[in-house]
C-alpha cells in the first residue's frame, strides 16, 4: 500500500506584503497636511537662512546691490586675524560663563522654596519671578537705562542715600562695569524660565522619598542636599545647555541698552555680526563677512550641543552600569 502524504492543514494565514512608502504616506495624508504650514515656516525662517548664510560667507557682497564676487574662504581667513572678532567671540562666552551658573543657582533656590506645598502664596511668588520673562526686552532696556542713570537715577540715588557710594556710578558708561551690569539684568529677566525648568525636574522626585526621609528624621536641608539634588542633577546638563544657548543670544538686550558700547565693551558676537552686516557706524556694509562670522559662531554653538549630548550619554551609561 503506497504511502499517501497527508495534506498540510490550512491555517487561514495569508502572506502579508509590506506596505509601500507611498501607500503609507497616502494613508496618513491628512496628518501630514497639518504639518505643511509648520514646515513652510521652518524652511523660510530657519533652514533657508542657514543655507543662505553659508553661501553668502563665500562672497564679497554688501547685501544691498547686485555686485557679488566669489572669494572662497577669504572672509574666514580675515576673521582669524580680526581682533574685534576675537574680542566679541570671547566676550560672548565670558557673558555666558558669568550668567549661567548664577542664573541656575538662584533659580534652583527659588524652585526648591516654591516647590514646598506648605508655602502660602507660592503661585503668586512664581508669577512675580516669571513676570520679567514676559516683559518685552525693549521696555526693560528703557526702564533700566533710566534707573541706572548716573544723573538722578533711582539706583544711584538710593546707594548715595545709604552712604554706600561716594559718587554716582555710570553703570552703562563705564567699560569696566557695563558688561557685569548687563549680566545682572539678564539674570534678573530670565531667572524665571530656569526656575520653571527646575520645578519640572523637582516633580520627578517621588513623594515616597520625602515621606521616608521625614520618617527617618531627616531635616529639610539634609533632604534637599542628599535626596533631592542627586535625583535632579541629570537635568542640570540639559538646563545648563538651554541657558547657555540663551545667554549667547543676548542681542536684543544689549542692542536696546548699549548698542555694543562704550568702546566696544559690550560688543558680543551678535552685535558684531549686526554691525558688519548693516554698518551701523556708517561704514560699508559687509554681509558676506558678517555671514562668515555667523557661520563660525554657529559652529561653536553646535559644539556646545554635541558636548551636551555626550555628557548626557555618559551619565546614562554610568547610571545603567550602577543599576546593573
Amino acid at each position: 500500500m503506497a504511502d499517501i502524504a497527508s495534506p498540510v492543514p490550512h491555517t487561514g494565514a495569508t502572506t502579508r506584503h509590506p506596505i509601500s512608502l507611498g501607500a503609507r504616506l497616502w494613508k496618513s495624508r491628512i496628518e501630514y497636511l497639518f504639518l505643511v504650514p509648520g514646515m513652510l515656516v521652518f524652511g523660510a525662517f530657519i533652514l533657508y537662512p542657514i543655507v543662505a548664510s553659508q553661501y553668502f560667507s563665500l562672497l564679497q557682497w554688501s547685501g544691498f546691490d547686485a555686485n557679488q564676487t566669489f572669494i572662497g574662504l577669504a572672509n574666514y581667513a580675515e576673521l582669524l586675524g580680526d581682533k574685534f572678532f576675537w574680542d566679541a567671540f570671547g566676550r560672548s562666552f565670558l557673558f555666558t560663563v558669568s550668567t549661567v551658573p548664577l542664573q541656575m543657582l538662584v533659580s534652583l533656590v527659588f524652585a526648591i522654596i516654591l516647590n514646598n506645598k506648605l508655602l502660602k502664596l507660592s503661585s503668586l511668588f512664581r508669577t512675580l519671578i516669571f513676570l520679567p520673562v514676559v516683559t518685552p526686552v525693549a521696555v526693560i532696556g528703557i526702564v533700566m537705562t533710566i534707573m541706572l542713570s548716573p544723573f538722578n537715577g533711582p539706583i544711584n540715588m538710593g546707594l548715595l542715600d545709604l552712604k554706600l557710594l561716594a559718587r554716582p556710578l555710570d553703570f552703562l558708561g563705564d567699560p569696566k562695569l557695563v558688561l557685569w551690569t548687563l549680566a545682572g539684568i539678564y539674570v534678573w529677566k530670565w531667572v524665571g524660565v530656569t526656575m520653571v525648568y527646575w520645578l519640572a525636574a523637582l516633580q520627578t522626585v517621588p513623594a515616597e522619598l520625602y515621606e521616608a526621609a521625614r520618617l527617618d528624621g531627616v531635616k529639610n536641608w539634609q533632604m534637599t542636599l542628599f535626596v533631592v539634588l542627586p535625583m535632579i542633577m541629570p537635568f542640570a546638563i540639559v538646563i545648563a545647555l538651554i541657558s547657555a544657548i540663551s545667554a549667547l543670544n543676548v542681542f536684543p538686550l544689549i542692542q536696546s541698552m548699549t548698542q555694543g558700547g562704550p568702546f566696544f565693551a559690550t560688543e558680543v558676537m551678535e552685535v558684531y555680526i549686526f554691525r558688519n552686516a548693516f554698518a551701523t557706524a556708517g561704514a560699508i556694509p559687509r554681509l558676506g563677512y558678517a555671514s562668515a562670522a555667523g557661520v563660525f559662531f554657529g559652529v561653536a554653538i553646535m559644539g556646545l550641543t554635541i558636548l551636551q549630548i555626550l555628557a548626557v550619554r555618559h551619565l546614562r551609561n554610568r547610571e545603567t552600569a550602577n543599576g546593573a
